[in-house]
């Protein structure tokens, strides 16, 4: 049996993901009491007809159930069940503008005299048990509906038990670092083509950029050096069994310097991980990399920031 556990604070799309899962065919129940788990299992194999599970669990959970979580998940694991654990976050002040604009209640300001900030952050300190517990940790800050479905569907749904999925992602430190960044570098220090009023309008997928940042030694010392430490480290953490990395690739703007770096090493890691995921975040990309050759990129239209 599979056994998808969504969590996340709320706010953060965990019913669209759930509603992605029940439409690829998983039996799917939200806010599941965690004590439960284990007789719904029971249940389902009975039946025999059943063997994709997606449930979520999150803060609205009894205290004791989330405490006694990892115990509860350690069983399944010796059951012999497949299990992902996805945690779902936002930034906070991003929560309280969706909050601010549906005008729904926070489930923790119910019952209780909490403003909605403090409940958000009551709720993140509530669940970090089970963020700690996660295989995989999405940031929908600046995600839309389609983009977490599409997310649910390729690192979730068809991920193989075996397998590191791994993805590289652009951002630009003017709008934050992604939360969900397991390995961040910082690729500022590098020669900027914002500065040169010709390259503005192109992104680093784009010919002029690449030309201009191949043209300096440093730019390919810093790629060979990620490269030469990902190579050497990635294996340990697939032994350790781990199921996902996302190494993230910052410059000021995200549109330039950490785009060129992140097509580069993907370009350089695809051989090791026979697949790869890229994200621009400020450009608002997402296509995966195999080993085939990939198809050339045509001039971006998009108006950077230095």
């Amino acid at each position: 049996m599979q056994l998808v556990i969504i969590s996340g604070r709320s706010g953060s799309g965990k019913s669209i993901a759930l509603q992605a899962l029940e439409d690829l065919g998983y039996y799917a129940i939200d806010n599941l009491p965690a004590m439960l788990m284990g007789s719904l299992i029971d249940e389902l194999r009975e039946q025999g007809d059943r063997t994709q599970l997606a449930v979520s669990i999150d803060a609205r959970n009894l205290p004791t159930a989330l405490k006694q979580l990892p115990t509860f998940l350690e069983a399944l694991r010796e059951r012999e069940i497949r299990l992902q654990v996805v945690y779902l976050t936002t930034d906070a002040r991003i929560l309280l503008e969706r909050y601010s604009a549906t005008r729904r209640r926070h489930p923790l300001t119910r019952d209780s005299d909490m403003t909605l900030e403090e409940a958000i952050n009551k709720e993140e300190e509530t669940l970090l048990e089970i963020r700690d517990l996660a295989d995989l940790m999405i940031d929908t800050s600046r995600l839309s509906v389609h983009d977490l479905r599409r997310r649910i569907t390729d690192q979730v749904a068809q991920h193989r038990k075996d397998q590191l999925t791994l993805t590289f992602e652009s951002f630009g430190y003017k709008r934050g670092v992604p939360l969900d960044a397991d390995l961040v570098f910082d690729v500022r220090c590098l020669p900027n083509p914002y500065w040169d009023p010709t390259l503005r309008q192109y992104t680093g997928r784009d010919t002029n950029i690449i030309t201009f940042l191949s043209g300096y030694p440093m730019v390919e010392v810093m790629s060979n050096d990620i490269q030469t430490w990902l190579e050497k480290w990635l294996p340990a953490y697939q032994n350790s069994q781990r199921s996902y990395m996302t190494v993230a690739i910052g410059c000021t703007g995200g549109q330039h310097r950490s785009v060129f770096m992140v097509e580069q090493l993907a370009q350089k890691l695809v051989k090791l991980a026979g697949e790869v995921q890229l994200r621009h975040r400020e450009l608002g990309l997402q296509y995966t990399l195999s080993e085939q050759p990939a198809e050339p990129c045509t001039p971006s239209q998009h108006t950077p920031q230095a």
